[in-house]
């Protein structure tokens, strides 16, 4: 158990006014106790109170060790998983996981008549919010592995390879970097890259289109996050201008961190540009979202978020411009907010590139 950790959990706690909350996302539970478990349709739970007491709850099958400072109670597949995290809990008002089954809080308020459910996501999620130094390190780590991957996904284009070949060879390149697993890779030729969420399919590469690459995974459960866009054989003056403008939005945006700035703020300033230019209504998500132990998390970067910058925040600024039936262009780093300004955590070059 990470006590540190865990007492800025307790003081959010307080702020939030919860005496008790129930942590089961998988990424929040390894912040606090360091066990990394994906419990599945399997239950995992630790109930934490604002006295500092601790309990995990988890099925016998996940191989978990008990200690003084961490105990644990486990039940078997054919018990139920909720009776005696139901004992552990006082009256009153309960902070649950956003993303808690279903399935297991009708259980417990069956057990527990005498409790009120609340979200209770906010304590873990605002203590993750900062990362700490050793957390900078890793996704310094990952990000500098990233760029490694992406530079070899760039080198790999060629006449007449697909989508799905480069998004497999991205996979590859991280394992053998030390990724935790494959994940789904976008990369989008030419008017796929028009769609934000295209996934890399049969789509064979044809001279002058875009290629959109968006590429992420977990090493050492910390994420990495990164787009480039580049040009096969040739540029259009539109997709020049389109790209040039896309830049100068996320550089702009890049210029602006430092502890203080709402991050509406950012989101204002790289949207702005982008309708200046002519292209307002083809920018169409938040510029961009927190990354840490998940690839999104808290906090949003978007013109709803009035959240001021703090130093310890990381997270993403990737406009784009996307055009249907024509191509798109995205550019995306992770960033870090220090003392007195911002970190970008990504060194992959952004000026335009035409692959021959």
């Amino acid at each position: 158990m990470d006590k540190g950790r865990l007492n800025r959990v307790i003081s959010h706690m307080r702020e939030e006014g919860l005496s008790q909350i129930i942590v089961t996302a998988t990424a929040s539970v390894y912040y606090l106790t360091g066990y990394y478990v994906d419990p599945h349709e399997r239950m995992l739970a630790l109930y934490v109170d604002d006295g500092g007491r601790t309990i995990l709850f988890g099925n016998e099958i996940f191989g978990l060790t008990s200690s003084p400072e961490l105990p644990l109670v486990t039940h078997a597949d054919s018990q139920d998983p909720v009776a005696d995290l139901a004992k552990a809990l006082r009256p009153g008002k309960l902070g649950i996981d956003k993303f808690w089954y279903s399935k297991f809080l009708i259980g417990l308020m069956a057990h527990r008549p005498d409790i009120t459910p609340v979200q209770g996501s906010a304590p873990v999620d605002l203590s993750r919010k900062l990362k700490d130094e050793a957390e900078r390190q890793a996704m310094r780590r990952s990000s500098a592995i990233n760029d490694q991957v992406v530079s070899a996904a760039i080198s790999a284009v060629r006449e007449g390879v697909r989508e799905n070949e480069l998004a497999s060879l991205v996979n590859k390149e991280f394992l053998a970097r030390g990724a935790d697993g494959e994940g789904v890779q976008m990369v989008c030729f030419g008017p796929n890259g028009a769609d934000p969420h295209h996934s890399g399919d049969g789509t064979v590469l044809k001279p002058g289109d875009s290629i959109i690459f968006d590429i992420f995974t977990p090493i050492s459960h910390y994420w990495c996050d990164m787009t480039r866009t580049v040009f096969y054989k040739s540029v259009s003056d539109k997709q020049r201008q389109v790209f040039e403008l896309v830049r100068r939005a996320n550089e702009a945006a890049e210029a602006m961190v430092r502890p203080g700035v709402l991050l509406s703020q950012l989101d204002k300033t790289a949207r702005d540009i982008i309708t200046e230019g002519g292209y307002g209504p083809f920018f169409t998500h938040r510029l961009g979202h927190g990354c840490g132990l998940e690839c999104h998390e808290p906090p949003d970067v978007s013109s709803a978020s009035d959240t001021p910058l703090e130093p310890g925040m990381v997270f993403s600024i990737e406009p784009g411009i996307y055009l249907p039936g024509e191509f798109g262009v995205r550019l995306e780093d992770l960033v870090l907010v220090t003392e007195d300004g911002c970190e970008v955590l990504n060194k992959y070059p952004k000026e335009l590139q035409i692959i021959e």
